[in-house]
């Protein structure tokens, strides 16, 4: 991995990755990494079929900087014609860099610079190794100057192998060729065993399997690692935990045995619905051959497929003998394998058998559920005064009306296994689970509604920080934090049932439109409704003859002490995630609307946060010019071109604290009209944005971002959002803007490489789905299905369809 995360240094913000869509677990996860954190649009297709590639790389619609590709696949084993995708890809982005891994079938078998590929990557752990005793990333170049840009990463990273591991590798290399001959050899004959025995087998050394011909124009034998499926993930288990010599682990390539199922282990960071979209089936069983004995093996491996149910014998078959019917391992034979298969059938259930066992898991799994709690908090934008915030100037932020949406579903302890605890976010392709009997519960501090935490306890939060180490990546790690600090804190005391929270966000993650504290404000109340430390209000009664009931569309459905509450936890969340947070974005996420704050400083006297009017039918354009951001040195500049040159930088913030008095007397004048409302933000907008580039925050991909939208027929007014140094920018969108125009600018902002979301602003608050008012016919379980599979841009619109909501 650190091999890959080598060669994607040579990648660069706003360019495009165009990658399998059967990778290696790792691989998926560090490429949505890059996805949402690195600036890097990520594109997965079918890299199978060579033609699939084309459409990707048409000029100007996608900036193809690299193409990433595995032959064989891990671990469907699918192969991709190298030599034509090297072709395609050289007529529609020539100077896109062609990248193979070749980890499962070693240089030994394939060469893919000989193909054309420009960097070819190995796990030297795997087979290059094949003892399983170090750790080593091997990365070769076709061309000096590839190879050039890679050793100065390498030497200015520090990434270099030890050379104690070196020793290992090179010892490790003598026998390779010894190896993976026994190693193909046997797997060879455990391939034919299953294909005969009539499992779906997928290996290329199999004449049936579909990419067998194309594979061995490439490669000069089929490796030593297998997938079969069962057709049942339960079957599936039984088989895996029933071998012996067969040891259950993730990796390969060594000299011993290895059987594992991929969507519970290696490939488990990948979201299920994912998996389902790029075909890798739940019950699918990966084998990896040593260099042990063929017969032992399928003697193993028969064993664990007759206890499990999989097989049965025939009445009338003939017995064949496992140890005398080969010479030696070495001379092992199909005939002897097909022979012995023959003598066993496979047990293939009935229609009727898997439907009667799809309706009893069904039906367990409602009566399982005890409680299915959805919730939705907005995030933040700030309108005006941002940078200048830190010197005491107001600063006036908003809610926006891309939310994010959580699930927690909660079931009885069972009595047959312990308690679990899950986080799922399907944006992150990350996904967890914990023994209930692992977390802290012993070291959470006592508290009372009317003492709610407002400090961190230092000892709980370091547990729990030390279960987040094993997450994959920076954002996981926080998200796993804070979910758990919060679950163990609320959940002490109470009841410890099994818990799923999923969480998905149509915001742009990463843009500074506080997403961390949408995110602390869904757990927040879904915890507090879970454990009762909050009860949901009752919507109004119909309206009747002697009452008309108006609607406020939910918004006054959380009280006012609620509101309170939620917002203490969610800033003991932000703390967790952040350290020491300002304390207005989970005020808005909670809240809704607009505040205007102040930082305490002695030049401008006491600070404070101030609640205004909700504007939501003003609309905005926020557009993320995926340009990562250093807040920190932005900051820090600014602070020092104040000390150095005061006489400039002052007059610039009491600009801006003008800007943001007359943008708050504007947003809390009731009487003020539409018109004139929106006239006198665009002019404040403009005039701010002016101020904040002189301080010298802006980015070049923001002014691109200002100067589109204000050209014509557009004329419109823009600013940065947020801190600035990429990020995202605001553009103000008045009524009367014909909706072919705003369509065009959205177009025309996205093929410049921008991600523009069309959204309210000032809008609702906090929300939580009615219980008792959900679409009828919702089955246990639907909202975190279709909160896990539901596209991006139609989780609004997908809410909206569950039922009635309540906000803040």
């Amino acid at each position: 991995m650190s091999a890959l995360d080598l060669i994607l240094r040579l990648v660069k913000p706003g360019d495009t990755v165009l990658a399998g869509d059967d990778l290696y677990g790792g691989t998926n996860r560090l490429l949505g990494w890059l996805g949402t954190d690195g600036g890097v649009k990520v594109i997965h297709c079918n890299t199978s079929d060579a033609a699939a590639l084309a459409p990707f790389l048409i000029p100007g619609q996608n900036k193809v900087t690299m193409v990433l590709l595995e032959s064989p696949t891990n671990p469907m084993l699918k192969i991709a014609d190298i030599a034509a995708i090297v072709e395609i890809v050289r007529a529609g982005a020539p100077d896109a860099l062609i990248v193979a891994d070749n980890t499962m079938m070693s240089p030994y078998l394939q060469r893919p610079l000989d193909l054309g590929v420009d960097i070819c990557y190995d796990s030297g752990t795997k087979f290059l190794s094949g003892h399983h005793d170090l750790m080593a990333g091997i990365v070769t170049a076709r061309t000096e100057e590839v190879g050039k840009r890679l050793s100065w990463f390498v030497n200015a990273m520090g990434t270099a192998l030890a050379p104690f591991d070196c020793f290992l590798l090179l010892r490790g290399l003598k026998t390779l060729p010894l190896r993976m001959d026994r190693q193909q050899a046997s797997c060879n004959l455990i391939a034919t065993y299953l294909h005969t025995l009539g499992f779906k087998v997928h290996y290329p050394g199999l004449k049936a399997d579909p990419g067998h011909e194309l594979h061995f124009k490439q490669a000069t034998g089929a490796g030593g690692v297998m997938s079969f499926e069962t057709g049942d993930v339960v079957l599936s288990e039984g088989i895996v935990s029933g071998t012996r010599i067969w040891g259950i682990s993730v990796s390969f390539g060594a000299v011993n045995s290895l059987i594992s199922m991929p969507c519970l282990m290696s490939h488990a960071s990948i979201p299920a619905h994912l998996r389902a979209e790029r075909g890798l089936p739940e019950d699918l069983i990966r084998l990896c051959i040593g260099i042990e004995d063929p017969h032992d093996l399928i003697d193993d491996l028969e064993t664990s497929l007759l206890d499990s149910g999989a097989i049965r014998s025939k009445p009338s078959a003939p017995f064949i003998d496992t140890f005398h019917a080969l010479p030696t391992p070495l001379h092992a034979n199909e005939e002897w394998v097909i022979k012995r298969a023959q003598t066993f059938e496979r047990v293939r259930p009935s229609a009727s058998d898997i439907s009667a066992a799809l309706a009893e898991i069904t039906l367990r799994e409602e009566e399982a559920v005890k409680e299915e709690i959805a919730v939705s908090a907005p995030g933040k934008v700030i309108l005006f005064g941002e940078h200048a915030v830190v010197h005491g100037v107001t600063g006036i932020a908003a809610s926006v009306d891309l939310r994010c949406y959580g699930v927690l579903t909660s079931s009885p302890p069972s009595t047959t296994s312990s308690s679990k605890v899950t986080l799922v976010l399907p944006d992150l392709e990350f996904s967890q689970t914990w023994e209930s009997s692992v977390l802290p519960w012993d070291l959470a501090p006592s508290w009372s509604i009317d003492t709610a935490p407002i400090a961190l306890d230092e000892i709980l939060l370091n547990r729990v920080e030390e279960l987040a180490e094993a997450s994959s990546g920076p954002r996981e790690k926080v998200s796993v934090a804070a979910f758990l600090y919060l679950l163990v804190l609320l959940g002490t005391g109470r009841d410890q049932s099994s818990v799923t929270f999923t969480a998905r966000s149509a915001l742009p993650m990463g843009a500074g439109l506080g997403s961390s504290a949408a995110y602390s404000t869904c757990i927040s109340l879904a915890l507090l409704l879970h454990h009762k430390v909050i009860t949901p209000p009752r919507l109004p009664a119909p309206a009747t003859a002697q009452h008309i009931h108006i609607s406020h569309n939910g918004r006054r459905a959380i009280d006012a002490a609620s509101i309170e509450i939620i917002d203490k936890w969610a800033f003991l969340s932000e703390k967790v995630i952040h350290g020491n947070p300002s304390g207005i974005d989970n005020a808005v996420s909670v809240r809704g609307g607009a505040v205007a704050f102040r930082k305490t400083t002695p030049q401008r006297g006491e600070g404070g946060m101030e609640g205004m009017k909700s504007f939501a039918s003003v609309r905005f354009l926020i557009t993320d010019s995926r340009v990562g951001r250093d807040t920190k040195s932005l900051v820090a500049g600014v602070g020092a071109r104040l000390a150095k040159e005061p006489e400039v930088i002052e007059p610039i913030l009491e600009a801006i604290q003008s800007i943001s008095d007359e943008a708050k007397r504007c947003l809390s004048d009731a009487e003020m009209g539409r018109e004139e409302l929106i006239e006198g933000l665009e002019s404040l907008i403009t005039e701010n944005h002016l101020h904040l580039a002189a301080l010298g925050v802006s980015h070049p991909s923001l002014e691109k971002i200002i100067s589109l939208t204000s050209s014509a027929p557009f004329n419109l007014h823009t600013k940065l959002t947020g801190a600035g140094g990429g990020g995202c920018a605001v553009t103000l969108i008045p009524d009367h803007l014909p909706a072919s125009v705003l369509d065009t600018l959205v177009a025309s902002l996205a093929s410049a490489g921008f991600a523009p979301y069309l959204t309210a602003v000032g809008g609702s608050g906090v929300g939580f789905l009615h219980a008792d008012q959900r679409v009828a016919g919702l089955a246990a379980g639907h909202l975190k299905s279709g909160l896990e599979t539901e596209p991006t841009v139609e989780l609004d619109a997908w809410a909206k369809g569950r039922g009635k909501w309540g906000y803040a």
